[in-house]
């Protein structure tokens, strides 16, 4: 039997005191790391590559649901088994892409069911319904990861084969295509470049630069950012209902 990898989060430590001391009886398990946030699993997972995630819900900061749509996109990607108080998030667990859901307080039986699952789970998954829109964007940073909240974010600039995050804090690289956060993030983003996107309420006017072309001012921007020809209609009427 191989080993399971595992990863431990809940922001209860009796909680993760109890699934601890359940998967020490299960053969064949490694529990890996044991934490209590979304952020602290998702840095765990960096780390140690783990075949399933053990997840609370209801966690302070980053929640369950969006960890777990972060650990969807990850690669290698872990099983996920979501482990809560609450039933009612049972369908937005599934579209999340879970392998199981238990309620707690986790029995024995149920945990050792979910592990055979995960044993059993095959690279086939539906796609299902849309999941809720992230609140961060995740970038990858020497083995780490760097979590940017979408509201500070000034705007998106795609090149080569990444996506180049120009944010709060500086800049960061994401493997994520500029067309796939247009359609996530269409509302909070608008296209001023086939390769730049820009958040709405950066824009602070359009100006025609000493080569004729438009380019648009932005609140945070360090300098203007060029703007297309077939953009500047839609632009300028953004920026009159601002």
């Amino acid at each position: 039997m191989d080993t399971l990898k595992v990863v431990i989060a809940d922001d209860e430590p009796l909680a993760r005191d109890r699934l601890r001391a359940l998967l020490d009886e299960q053969p064949g398990v490694n529990v890996v790391a044991v934490v209590g946030d979304g952020e602290h699993a998702l840095h765990a997972c960096a780390e140690h590559h783990p075949d399933v995630v053990l997840l609370d819900i209801a966690m302070p900061g980053m929640d369950g649901l969006e960890t777990a749509r972060h650990l969807a996109a990850t690669e290698p990607r872990p099983a996920v088994v979501f482990c809560t108080a609450y039933d009612a998030h049972a369908v937005s667990a599934f579209e999340a892409e879970a392998i199981d859901y238990l309620v707690k307080p986790v029995r024995a039986e149920r945990l050792a069911a979910a592990l055979e699952r995960v044993r059993r789970l095959t690279a086939t998954r539906g796609n299902g319904t849309s999941a809720p829109r992230r609140t961060h964007l995740c970038a990858r940073l020497r083995g780490s990861l760097r979590l940017i909240p979408i509201d500070d974010i000034h705007y998106l600039q795609a090149e080569e084969k990444y996506v180049v995050v120009h944010h709060a804090r500086g800049e960061d690289l994401i493997e994520e295509s500029l067309k796939s956060l247009e359609e996530e993030f269409g509302d909070r983003f608008v296209r001023i470049h086939r390769n730049c996107l820009v958040a709405r309420h950066e824009l602070v006017e359009l100006r025609r630069g000493p080569d004729g072309h438009v380019q648009a001012v932005l609140r945070h921007g360090r300098q203007p950012l060029e703007v297309s020809r077939r953009c500047v209609s839609t632009l300028k009427e953004r920026i009159a209902h601002l």
